[in-house]
């Protein structure tokens, strides 16, 4: 197996590894790991809150590069039916961003990267990457709740404003807000098996209107003001609406903006299982044929040359399933 575990930057675990699953996913902010060992004599205790990483090396290449680090043990388990075996579940340290719950009250006028460096100080992580997501946020009062709840309020709250689709990540260097689809290296997807493509109407808007919360008026109820109201292919799939009551939007152009974003025709996704390309991450873009595809999750069986399952999305489809709702 071409993959190194090595548990507190010193003991190597690989020759006692009998097989390494990582699960990386849109939904959440962590990279997963499960790391199956044999447990022998000689072995280091592993407890809970260790540091460890799993490298790798990358498709095509010929040196070792992190994969998944720096990652923490969060789980041991262990079995015997004969011979000792112990299970590790491990995350990138952004589990603790997941984990653990805090309140913010920010200002209007800040971005998601001023809020970011705030998160990742009181937190302790370095930043390694954190590009201008530009959109002025509106005042937000976070109770408590997930820090990667507030995290992903401001990065929904860029995407409707305009802006561009960012999930933050783990690396070696630290913190990373990544944009989504602006990998370097974008893999041509191969020797596929077990494809699936799912297309229904489910979710689909073919008019929005975008509503002011309604005031009431003297004790009596009042509609709500009309912002907006934008329609696309209701000839084609039918009158679906949806409402969107947001009192962040300050202006007709913004509300025109929103509702145009929420308008969705057929939501298409695809599965597929392929040989394991080992740096592909949830968020990056890859090619499946002619079309440009952003992996919504991978779960990957490390090998030598394993094999990854991927759910598939266009952009669209993902800035509106993650993003936009």
């Amino acid at each position: 197996m071409s993959y190194k575990v090595i548990l507190q930057d010193k003991y190597d675990l690989s020759p006692l590894v009998e097989s390494i699953n990582l699960r990386d996913s849109l939904e959440q902010i962590a990279y997963q790991g499960t790391v199956n060992l044999v447990v022998t004599p000689d072995m280091p205790p592993i407890e809970p809150g260790m540091a460890i990483r799993i490298s790798g090396i990358p498709y095509g290449k010929k040196d070792y590069v992190p994969l998944l680090h720096p990652a923490v043990v969060w789980e041991v388990s262990t079995s015997n039916n004969g011979v000792k075996r112990m299970t590790l579940t491990l995350y990138d340290r952004t589990v603790y961003l997941d984990k653990s719950e805090d309140e913010y009250l920010f200002p209007a006028k800040q971005t998601a990267t001023q809020r970011f460096k705030k998160y990742a100080a009181d937190w302790e992580l370095k930043i390694a990457v954190l590009p201008d997501t530009e959109k002025k946020l509106g005042r937000s009062v976070y109770r408590t709740q997930s820090i990667y709840a507030s995290m992903f309020a401001d990065l929904r709250e860029t995407a409707k404003a305009g802006g561009k689709l960012y999930h933050p990540r783990m690396i070696s260097s630290g913190l990373e807000l990544y944009e989504l689809g602006s990998n370097k290296d974008v893999y041509i997807l191969e020797a596929l098996t077990d494809t699936t493509q799912s297309r229904t109407l489910e979710g689909a808007a073919t008019m929005v209107k975008v509503l002011a919360t309604a005031a009431s008026e003297t004790g009596k109820e009042v509609p709500s003001k009309v912002l907006a109201i934008e329609k696309k292919d209701i000839e084609k799939y039918g009158q679906l609406q949806a409402i969107i009551q947001d009192d962040e939007v300050k202006s007709g152009a913004a509300a025109r903006q929103l509702a145009k974003s929420k308008l969705r025709g057929i939501q298409e996704t695809i599965s597929l299982n392929a040989p394991d390309i080992n740096t592909i991450r949830a968020g990056d873009t890859v090619m499946l044929g002619s079309m440009k595809l952003i992996v919504i999750s991978i779960s990957r069986e490390m090998g030598n040359p394993g094999s990854m399952s991927l759910e598939l999305g266009t952009y669209d489809d993902v800035k509106r399933r993650f993003y936009l709702e």
